[in-house]
């Protein structure tokens, strides 16, 4: 038997597939908060990356303070133009000399960033329609020595704070999800006029989901409204199609639904963001680490993008927790919803929390006691590889929102 503070109870209320109503919300790659979260995760991940390079292990540092301020555009039907570029400032803490060596922190977090707009903002020109500053200070000396190794194979905790995650999504949930990621993937591939900025919301109402789509449209590549209405209405046609694929309920595809053509007030773009045109943006004001926004839910508000991989609680225990919830669903039979929280506390190994709680929802016939061995020993499993986290997070195979 662990010893481990580990606790296995059932869900107070309803399933969220068994509730009226149902709320899914997903912020998109070009979403101003979503661009603040993938700036501070690649900078964090360039900078873990060097500090292995260099030194030999992660050190201490944070990026997850990064800020947009908006530009503003003009745009046009056949291409417009940015008249003001939107602004970057990526701030937090990270270590510039270790032992004798000097890392260039700050030059790693301004290519990092380089990086990934060229990636995946074509429309953006970095240094012209995006300009960038980097501001990292040194960390705390409490801190700093919290997340000293001092030859310990665990980690301390940086903080006393807490994670949630829960499986499997619902109908809503994957809709939702899959909107956003096929829009932003195979659709925008063969539909250059698609911007990044797509923003998702699913309201589900008894059996019938209503999803509403925004989705930025790039002036370069329209010519007419006549164009702009076709891409809108290839978009609905395409979520329509992709939800029939998820779910047998009722769905009601709504795609930019403030457009107003007899005043020409439409959503259209000259770089595929909203941040072209005073939209502002923040780490942590977006999505949640499994890439959705859930009311229903229990949720964390830690930003988990930017934070050090490997002893700060608001990015491992939230990306732990999920991992957990998906590995009971998909080993033990007869759950219905999991929910996961992990509590840490700072200075406290990261493997054993403060306290594990697992929240169940069962199939009819199954009684939380007829699982709670089992899924006691998945959990105790999973906490016990904590730290197979942090290369995951750094290589990648971890998404942050």
């Amino acid at each position: 038997m662990t010893d481990r503070n580990i606790r296995v109870e059932p869900v107070v209320g309803h399933a969220v597939e068994d509730q009226e109503v149902e709320i899914v919300e997903r912020k998109g790659l070009g979403h101003p908060d979503s661009i603040c979260d993938g700036i501070a995760e690649a900078v964090s991940k360039a900078l873990a990356q060097a500090y292995l390079d260099r030194v030999g292990e992660v050190l201490h540092y944070n990026t997850d303070e990064t800020q947009l301020v908006a530009g503003s555009a003009a745009p046009a039907f056949g291409g417009g133009e940015v008249l003001e570029p939107i602004y970057l400032l990526i701030t937090g803490r990270a270590t510039k000399e270790y032992r004798g060596t000097k890392i260039p922190a700050e030059t790693i977090a301004l290519r990092a960033a380089r990086d990934y707009f060229a990636e995946r903002f074509p429309e953006l020109e970095f240094g012209t329609d995006v300009t960038v500053d980097v501001e990292l200070g040194e960390g705390s000396g409490d801190l700093q020595g919290v997340f000293d190794d001092e030859g310990r194979r665990v980690p301390m905790a940086n903080d006393t704070s807490f994670g949630v995650g829960h499986a499997p999504l619902t109908e809503t949930e994957q809709v939702v999800l899959g909107t956003e990621r096929r829009l932003n993937g195979p659709y925008a591939d063969d539909n250059p006029a698609v911007g990044q900025d797509i923003k998702v919301m699913g309201k589900r109402e008894g059996d019938r989901i209503d999803v509403t789509v925004a989705a930025a449209v790039v002036d370069g590549y329209v010519a007419s409204l006549d164009e702009y209405d076709d891409v809108v209405d290839g978009i609905r046609g395409y979520v329509h199609d992709l939800a029939g694929d998820i779910t047998d309920r009722e769905v009601r595809v709504h795609v930019n639904t403030a457009d107003d053509y007899d005043e020409g007030s439409i959503y259209l773009t000259t770089t595929g963001t909203s941040a072209e045109q005073g939209d502002d943006g923040s780490v942590g004001r977006g999505n949640r680490s499994n890439g959705l926004i859930t009311p229903n839910r229990s949720m964390s508000m830690e930003a988990t993008s930017g934070k050090n991989p490997v002893n700060h609680i608001g990015k491992i225990y939230n990306l732990l927790s999920t991992e957990i919830a998906e590995s009971v669903v998909d080993e033990v039979d007869g759950i219905r919803e999991i929910r996961i929280r992990l509590l840490s506390r700072i200075g406290e190994p990261i493997d054993d929390p403060h306290v594990s709680d697992a929240s169940l929802v069962t199939a009819d016939g199954i009684s939380v006691a007829d699982i709670e061995e089992e899924v006691t020993r998945i959990v105790d499993r999973e906490l016990a590889d904590v730290t197979s986290i942090t290369q995951r997070v750094i290589d990648g195979e971890l998404s942050t929102f």
